[in-house]
């Protein structure tokens, strides 16, 4: 059985166009450009409500077990918001840093591919061409922002560690690289189907004689 094989990872200093590690080869133009909403992040990447409510849940366990052993009212209160306190520390981390990852991502769709500009502390850009994408799909939210996943053919993939928190949730073995939190969801998915359903009719070039593989179109589906 062959290895996965991993898309490169690019890191670099400078963007001679915003998003991007060098400018795009001929016939290669940009469609869209946006960034994540920070609170989306915090919300479906980071899960910090459900983090804020275990420490919660901490609190008050913490107090009534105090108050069962005998403690006053005011040493049971405060025992419970001692936790509520330790538990600030991580989440207002979390926060911080769904700030930051928002902040330093750029997310862009050109007419051959989606290029994710992330990375808090050390910028890198990963490239996900059409020609390796199997499906790509929109996931609309109660905030009004969306999710846009793409899953990648078989065996290629992205390393989990390097995209995340722009990956879907739970895809550990499989990571699909995500466009979170867009506030434009619907507008950048209807231009990244387009240009799927346009690169996927594109004709290839017939292979020189003597090669034994076969011609055929790259190969994309549409966003559902």
């Amino acid at each position: 059985m062959s290895n996965p094989a991993k898309l490169p990872i690019f890191e670099h200093d400078g963007e001679p166009v915003p998003g991007l590690p060098a400018m795009l080869p001929e016939g290669e133009v940009i469609l869209w450009q946006g960034a994540p909403r920070w609170g989306g992040i915090a919300r479906r990447a980071l899960h910090l409500r459900g983090l804020a409510l275990y420490f919660a849940l901490i609190g008050v366990l913490r107090g009534t077990a105090l108050a069962a052993e005998g403690a006053s009212t005011t040493d049971a209160v405060l025992g419970g918001l001692l936790m509520l306190v330790v538990g600030a520390v991580p989440i207002a981390l979390l926060a911080g840093f769904a700030v930051l990852a928002a902040r330093t991502s750029l997310y862009t769709i050109t007419n051959r591919r989606v290029v994710m500009r992330v990375g808090v502390a050390l910028p890198m850009t990963i490239s996900l061409p059409f020609a390796l994408m199997q499906s790509a799909g929109v996931v609309k939210h109660a905030d009004g922002t969306g999710d846009i996943s793409m899953a990648l053919t078989a065996p290629h993939r992205v390393a989990w560690i390097a995209v995340w928190p722009h990956t879907k949730s739970f895809r550990l073995a499989r990571p699909e690289p995500t466009l979170r939190a867009l506030a434009d969801a619907d507008q950048a998915a209807q231009i990244l189907a387009r240009a799927l359903a346009a690169h996927a009719a594109m004709p290839v070039p017939a292979m020189e004689s003597g090669s034994n593989r076969q011609t055929a179109r790259p190969g994309a589906a549409a966003l559902a």
